[in-house]
């Protein structure tokens, strides 16, 4: 009996460790495939180009997309970001896959050197979604006078947003985030001065869309009993998607924020 055990624990530690090989196998890169991808590539049809791949590197004509590691695991172009892509078939000057869609991409390999000088193989161009504006104003409520200031400075806070290209692979954006500044004073007193960060509006705006928004403009909307309010707007860089979140300034200074719409 004791030896049946033994032989049964054997045979359960080898079948483990032939799960785990075969496990080990399907994570181990194919560097012979990703030598296969070096060189630019064209859309098959229209003869577009779609990438250059130079190393562990995909490269895009746009300037404002960021290049991204790569590398091809069993029968998928994983990205760095985690994406993986479906290949349907790989040879010297052919290379067919899936994008997010399901659909078919049919690429091939160009044969014209020249190709490669459409490519930015330094660093990207980060865009700034806005430029500098200083705007003031004096308003009266209940028979006194209050003077704001709105300062938008953009800064090099670093914003990524992923999104997918016309061939359906995810690609990444840099934009500079901005930093909004608002003092209130009634006559010389101040009573409010401050910088508002999108970090500020966490507690108001989902987190996944926080990390690839743009705290993009502040404006005075009107004064009330309630005190001055203010409207930020937070968007996804060229994007629909926004959401506009007041900051109230009472007449003692504090400070506080509702969301409006989204």
């Amino acid at each position: 009996m004791k030896r049946l055990t033994t032989i049964l624990t054997a045979m359960l530690l080898l079948m483990s460790c032939s799960q785990q090989k075969g496990k080990d196998a399907d994570q181990t890169e194919s560097l012979e495939a990703k030598q296969l991808l070096q060189g630019v590539w064209l859309d098959a049809e229209s003869e577009e180009v779609t990438f250059s791949i130079k190393g562990d590197t995909i490269y895009y004509t746009d300037s404002t997309s960021m290049p991204s590691y790569f590398r091809i695991i069993g029968d998928s172009l994983e990205l760095g970001s985690g994406t993986k892509y479906g290949i349907e078939k790989q040879a010297e000057h052919l290379f067919w896959f899936r994008n997010q869609n399901g659909d078919l991409i049919k690429l091939k390999k160009s044969d014209n050197p020249e190709m490669d000088q459409e490519f930015v193989h330094e660093a990207p161009k980060i865009m700034n979604y806005t430029h500098q504006v200083k705007t003031d104003s004096v308003v009266s409520y209940n028979g006194e006078r209050y003077h704001w200031y709105i300062a938008i400075n953009p800064t090099k806070y670093k914003v990524t947003k992923r999104a997918f290209n016309d061939d359906g692979l995810e690609v990444e954006n840099v934009y500079y985030d901005n930093i909004m500044h608002i003092s209130v004073f009634k006559g010389s007193q101040q009573l409010f001065s401050s910088d508002f960060r999108k970090q500020q509006y966490a507690q108001k705006v989902p987190k996944d869309f926080l990390e690839e928004a743009i705290l993009g403009n502040m404006e005075f909307s009107h004064i009330d009993a309630a005190g001055l309010h203010f409207n930020a707007t937070l968007c996804i860089p060229d994007g629909a998607s926004c959401y506009l979140v007041e900051s109230l300034i009472d007449y003692h200074g504090k400070m506080s924020m509702k969301l409006v719409e989204y």
